[in-house]
């Protein structure tokens, strides 16, 4: 999902200490030939995680389409549409405007399977001003994300870590591979924002897990 627009400010970034050293990355989604190469990387290190390691036991859940998603933290509350592939084999992304859902997408796990789900959504418009991610930057390891699903069960997930990636080399094994556990991942964009090309130059990645 690819922002054109410019908000009253710059959304919130992750400070050093709450992300890893930028390095250079592909647009804010992968091309989807990369991101399904990247679902079979090895499962736990692609998160950079040994297997096992601080995590305990985690139940995993049966298949359930997501249609909510919240986030008391930084006041989100959304409702989440599967998107999928276009035409032209990019990515769907949700409408362009400030109330649009979070989207999720439907080639990959659902929110509390075994490996990791991943949720896009804009920061911005440039005629509506902050969107549905606006604030992700600002989120903390600890903060909870809570996702409904269809099938009325909750998931709740834990954040590890915010991380900020330049968009000229994104890391799809890192974000889009499959972990052993259950696992969420949100996208948006942020950093600096190219007013020539009317986009910003960097994605937030915020990874989660199961708890």
């Amino acid at each position: 999902m690819v922002v054109v627009g410019l908000g009253p400010g710059p959304p919130p970034t992750p400070s050093p200490s709450r992300a890893s050293p930028s390095v250079a990355d592909a647009g804010v989604l992968a091309p989807l030939s990369e991101l399904q190469a990247s679902t079979a990387a090895a499962p736990d290190q692609v998160a950079g995680r040994q297997p096992g390691a601080g995590l305990r036991e985690v139940t995993t859940m049966a298949a359930s389409t997501p249609v909510r998603l919240d986030i008391p933290a930084i006041g989100v509350h959304t409702a989440v549409t599967p998107v999928g592939v276009n035409a032209d084999g990019t990515m769907q992304v949700p409408p362009l405007t400030a109330g649009a859902p979070a989207g999720w997408y439907r080639n990959l796990p659902t929110p509390g399977e075994a490996g990791a789900a991943v949720l896009i959504g804009h920061v911005d418009t440039e005629q509506d001003g902050p969107a549905v991610f606006y604030r992700l930057g600002s989120l903390a390891p600890g903060d909870r994300l809570v996702v409904q699903r269809a099938d009325r069960s909750v998931a709740t997930f834990a954040v590890t870590r915010v991380t900020l990636y330049a968009k000229s080399a994104f890391p799809a094994a890192t974000v889009y591979g499959q972990p052993s556990h259950p696992a969420l991942r949100l996208v948006t964009c942020g950093g600096q924002f190219d007013a020539v090309h009317r986009t910003y130059r960097d994605n937030i990645v915020v990874y989660a897990d199961l708890v």
